[in-house]
């Protein structure tokens, strides 16, 4: 069994809180599509998952480093062979758009589920695909033991795709699945 833990990116409160954007709060948005997603892998039996924060009002750490540090601590303690971390971006551009992803280096084995994740989602959304690119210095790539990528699932300052997130998590967990399926030949 592939066992893949899900971080859905940020606290409901500070310290490490999300981005807010056109009334909505990133971390509430990524913890909908998150559960989300988990409950598909789960459905699917090929799978096995573990999410950052099982219930919204969940709170990991004390500060933005330990919130960080009990994230890929819980990945890297159960031993999950992939780690994906979902997002949503934040610009003073109201009209930037599309989704991306971050991996540790373009050779990481993380790099091509992250294009098969940003491909599937910019399909399903009709977002621009914004590519995959290299960030070592995210903490969640640095510090998990397995490959990791952080997935932009669109941007929370786009009214468009704010409100896209918010009123159809689903849609937005089924791509990525689909995306993990694709990674995976399993689609």
């Amino acid at each position: 069994m592939i066992k893949i833990f899900i971080d859905q990116g940020h606290n409901p409160q500070n310290p490490n809180s999300g981005a807010e954007g056109n009334g909505y709060r990133e971390q509430d948005l990524v913890y909908e599509i998150g559960i989300r997603l988990a409950d598909l892998l789960r459905e699917d039996g090929r799978f096995e998952v573990r999410v950052s924060r099982p219930t919204i009002t969940t709170q990991l750490g004390t500060s933005n480093a330990s919130s960080l540090a009990a994230r890929t601590s819980a990945a890297n303690s159960w031993g999950a062979d992939w780690f994906i971390s979902l997002h949503a971006n934040a610009s003073d551009d109201p009209n930037a758009t599309g989704t991306e992803a971050f991996v540790y280096s373009s050779a990481s084995r993380a790099c091509p589920l992250a294009v098969d994740i940003v491909e599937s989602v910019a399909s399903a959304t009709g977002e621009p695909d914004r590519g995959v690119s290299a960030r070592p210095t995210l903490y969640v790539l640095r510090r998990t033991a397995m490959p990791a990528t952080l997935v932009e699932l669109g941007f929370i300052t786009n009214q468009r795709e704010a409100d896209l997130m918010a009123n159809s998590p689903g849609l937005y967990a089924r791509a990525v699945y689909r995306g993990i399926l694709r990674f995976f030949d399993y689609a």
